[in-house]
């Protein structure tokens, strides 16, 4: 099988192209395929073993163990560098949030947008937030850098509540800075959607002397 492989920064130089092709057997893993890439391409290979890039497999994060079908498009994304600007700064508290340190955080002198959003407790006295927290920050790291892989965007951020959050108070932040608000706008819906879906973090309403875990969908297999 023919797979076509995606790089960025670092790994598209080192290749020459921002596309590669590697052909492997039926049932290869993305394990399998960076191997098979380190051979292909040597200078590839070096560049490989001292990074750890992030894989994605059709868009979704994967592991070395995903099994890749006929036609899936595997991208590497190596980690993002200070040159560009700020690194993606990923964190899971129980302190309060603060979207102006966020923004703080991510502006550059180039950027002319910067995105905020917040998710705030509503409807109900305060939500419980409980989170694998070593799993939830590089998931949410990773979404980061997928980001500003993907996206036109300067820098980003994004950190998550554990504990009790009251009414009104935000459980969730993300900040994007970018040269313009379209990319700025994209990169921020894109973040804040991933981390509610692939992050490992649940919440409990609680309303008075009742309470309740709030159901939610099974995260994505690698």
């Amino acid at each position: 099988m023919l797979h076509r492989v995606r790089l960025f920064a670092v790994l598209r130089e080192r290749a020459g192209d921002d596309t590669v092709e590697v052909e492997l057997p039926e049932g290869a893993t993305v394990g399998e395929a960076l191997r098979r890439l380190g051979e292909q391409h040597p200078d590839l290979g070096s560049a490989l073993d001292s990074l750890t890039p992030v894989m994605a497999v059709n868009r979704e994060y994967a592991d070395a163990a995903t099994v890749l079908a006929a036609g899936d498009e595997l991208a590497l994304i190596p980690p993002v560098s200070g040159g560009a600007g700020p690194s993606p700064h990923a964190r899971v508290t129980e302190e309060p949030l603060s979207a102006e340190r966020l923004s703080a955080l991510v502006a550059t002198d180039g950027s002319g947008a910067i995105v905020t959003f917040q998710g705030t407790t509503r409807d109900v006295e305060r939500l419980d937030y409980e989170a694998y927290v070593p799993m939830a920050e590089e998931r949410i790291a990773a979404i980061l850098a997928d980001a500003l892989a993907s996206h036109e965007i300067e820098g980003a951020a994004a950190e998550h509540r554990v504990g009790a959050v009251p009414l009104r108070e935000p459980s969730v932040v993300v900040a994007v800075a970018a040269a313009h608000r379209g990319p700025a706008f994209a990169a921020a819906r894109e973040v804040i959607d991933r981390i509610k879906a692939e992050a490992p973090i649940w919440k409990r309403e609680v309303e008075g002397g009742d309470a309740r875990w709030v159901e939610g969908t099974p995260p994505p297999a690698p």
